[in-house]
């Protein structure tokens, strides 16, 4: 298998994005990719597809207590759509990072981004009427696919980031679907070890096999 592949489709079933999201792809808009390695701080890195299992999956103490704590806060799903609130939310986030900053929130979605390639959805946090965060994810036939996530930092100490994701985990379970895929890590620590905390975990090996994952 090459080390890293690339090809354009404006439209797939929820079926075919089942198959891709289980062979390691990973999309952005129409732009579908993967790769197994990157660099990063003069560093190789070795890049891991990770998904949780849905029906063995339970939340630990602290997520149960992140969920107690925020039961005051509005969860509202719908049609995934960029606007100029979520844009305003966008550009604040990204003020966190250092390296690898995004441009745009259309680098991650389409224009028409609740139907292209397949159905998307939003995850929108309230604290009163106030949007706060929005993590957007794909629907498959058996599966969900996190795609990105995003906060205003200002509500940080409501770990909003996390939130959307337990968020996302509930209403994967609620539509009975197998899988919820959290997109990639890496074997070694970086940026993306939150997603190794999750249990019924796990990793893809490049050639073809899903299997518990193994922390380093």
């Amino acid at each position: 298998m090459e080390n890293s592949g690339s090809f354009f489709l404006d439209a797939a079933t929820p079926e075919a994005m089942d198959t891709l999201w289980a062979e390691g792809w990973r999309h952005f808009g129409t732009f579908f990719f993967f790769e197994q390695f990157n660099e990063e701080d003069n560093r190789q890195l070795a890049i891991i597809p990770l998904r949780i299992v849905l029906d063995e999956f339970s939340f630990s103490k602290s997520q149960r207590k992140l969920l107690i704590r925020n039961q005051a806060i509005r969860v509202e799903f719908l049609p995934a759509f960029i606007d100029e609130t979520r844009e305003v939310m966008f550009y604040k986030h990204i003020q966190r990072f250092k390296k690898n900053i995004p441009y745009s929130l259309y680098d991650f979605l389409d224009e028409n981004a609740a139907n292209t390639p397949c159905n998307t959805l939003q995850c929108c946090l309230y604290q009163d009427n106030t949007l706060f965060a929005v993590s957007y994810f794909d629907v498959g036939a058996q599966s969900t696919s996190s795609v990105y996530a995003m906060f205003d930092p200002a509500f940080s100490e409501l770990r909003p980031g996390i939130h959307t994701l337990l968020e996302e985990i509930k209403f994967a379970q609620a539509l009975q679907k197998k899988y919820l895929y959290l997109g990639y890590a890496h074997q070694q620590s970086s940026f993306y070890d939150y997603k190794k905390r999750f249990n019924a975990l796990q990793a893809y090996d490049w050639e073809g096999n899903w299997a518990a994952f193994q922390a380093v």
